[in-house]
């Protein structure tokens, strides 16, 4: 039976040889760990080399240990069994509760023996388990603990919600009714506002769009895509089971993440 492997994404080089060597005391049937320095080089280390877990720092250049978790569940390949996750984090009450919530692992700066000891024997607990169970189960569990980190606090979504979009058209300021608009898609540094009429410009940030939407109204689907689900006409599945939005008014078709895919199951 081959040993497990893993990949640690870490930013401070002492805190990450810290724990590769930590792991090696505790964890010795597991391969060296690899070391990716920020999110971006984790998430390509993850999809060039598949480990079986993933230790992911939560605060990192590129992207978040999160970014990438959620990145990671759209292109992980079908054929391999999705990672476990221990996300690696300073000490923050809001995230523990939200890990805890999410029944994610996680491990707080600076790992000690016995914490991550603990956190290993868990490991150890769930690749056995997870020999005995199917791959699309597997997904399926890993999808719900990033679904549950990724969702917002009621408390979090403030009281007024957003009645009006203000939007740059060229040199203009266009005065968007939300009910009006299709979909909202991030850019670099933008975000696009889709309407019927045509599209728009607004300097904000998805994140910080989305608390102020209807979440009745308004589904994310993808990483940087957020829909207003009236005007959705259709949800499509390919051969590969991938799910495409049709809309109504638009040519184009909204591609559908794993992540929330759920959203689309029939009732």
């Amino acid at each position: 039976m081959s040993h497990p492997t893993a990949l640690i994404a870490e930013d401070e080089p002492l805190l990450a040889n810290a724990l590769r060597l930590a792991l090696q005391r505790t964890w010795p049937e597991l391969d060296e760990p690899r070391l990716a320095a920020n999110g971006i080089e984790a998430l390509d280390m993850a999809l060039a080399q598949l480990p079986d877990v993933l230790f992911l720092d939560i605060k990192m250049p590129g992207r978040s240990g999160l970014d990438v978790a959620r990145e990671l569940a759209e292109e992980w390949p079908a054929a391999r069994p999705f990672p476990l996750i221990v996300f690696v984090t300073a000490y923050d009450n809001h995230a523990l509760e939200a890990f805890e919530r999410a029944a994610v692992d996680y491990l707080l700066k600076p790992v000690n023996d016995a914490r991550l000891a603990t956190t290993v024997q868990r490991l150890r607990s769930l690749l056995e388990q997870r020999a005995g169970t199917s791959q699309d189960e597997h997904l399926e569990r890993a999808l719900s603990q990033l679904r549950k980190l990724a969702a917002p606090d009621d408390d979090a979504r403030p009281a007024a919600r957003l009645d009006i979009i203000r939007a740059a058209v060229g040199n203009q300021v266009r005065l968007i009714p939300v009910g009006d608009v299709l979909y909202f898609e991030a850019t670099d540094k933008y975000v696009n506002v889709v309407t019927a009429e045509g599209e728009a410009l607004i300097r904000t940030s998805l994140r910080e769009l989305i608390p102020q939407l209807d979440a009745q109204q308004f589904w994310q689907v993808h990483r940087g895509t957020v829909v207003q689900v009236r005007h959705v006409q259709a949800a499509v599945r390919d051969d590969a089971g991938k799910i495409s939005l049709i809309l109504r008014n638009r040519p184009e078709k909204l591609a559908v993440s794993r992540l929330f895919a759920h959203l689309f199951k029939q009732m």
